[in-house]
């Protein structure tokens, strides 16, 4: 499968070299993804290029072959590159084995030899840090930015309004916007409805 389109930037953290280093390798927009989790978006997409930084490359051989205390000092060095940098080292750590392990290190390989939407959703399923949501926004997001669109992608790939929609500092915005608007209406209803079971009773 070749790549249709490839952006120069995926404009979601705010700092233009992290931006380019998401749209330029594989394995940062992986390890984003891991890293998305309990922290603000812009915080976890800012952490490849940080452990770039910090080790010296994003590598998948090397990051899954470094003392895993040594990788946690990594990321607890401050500021942290997490909120929890020992269990997120640890599962950067375990993503970058399993791309070591299933595709020689190349995290585009996850993609380029999927013989299908389907199969591209298994594999990064299998991706240690890549639950359901994450795997379908991660389609999004290669289909949308990318021009990745194995046969049957529409299919797969999510109708509603994801990550894959901000291609720029604006629609991540508005897309930023609308899911703390849901985020709420979610809280609101999950509080009428405790009140209704309270009154009830």
């Amino acid at each position: 499968m070749q790549v249709a389109t490839a952006p120069d930037r995926l404009p979601w953290t705010g700092d233009e070299e992290a931006d380019r280093l998401l749209a330029a390798d594989p394995l940062a927009l992986l390890i984003g993804f891991a890293l998305d989790q309990q922290v603000p978006l812009q915080k976890a997409f800012i952490g490849p290029l940080e452990i770039c930084r910090r080790i010296g490359t994003l590598d998948a051989h090397k990051i899954a072959d470094m003392d895993t205390a040594q990788l946690e000092a990594v990321f607890a060095q401050r500021p942290a590159i997490h909120r929890f940098p020992g269990n997120m080292a640890r599962r950067t750590q375990a993503l970058c084995q399993a791309i070591v392990r299933d595709y020689d290190g190349h995290a585009e390989r996850v993609w380029t030899e999927a013989v299908d939407a389907r199969d591209l959703e298994r594999r990064l399923l299998a991706l240690p840090g890549v639950g359901e949501m994450k795997a379908k926004t991660l389609l999004a997001v290669l289909g949308k930015q990318f021009g990745i669109k194995p046969a049957g992608w529409d299919e797969v790939a999510p109708h509603h309004p994801t990550l894959g929609d901000a291609d720029t500092p604006e629609k991540l915005a508005e897309y930023q916007a609308g899911k703390r608007a849901k985020k709420a209406a979610m809280r609101a209803a999950a509080g009428t409805n405790i009140v209704a079971k309270e009154v009830t009773k």
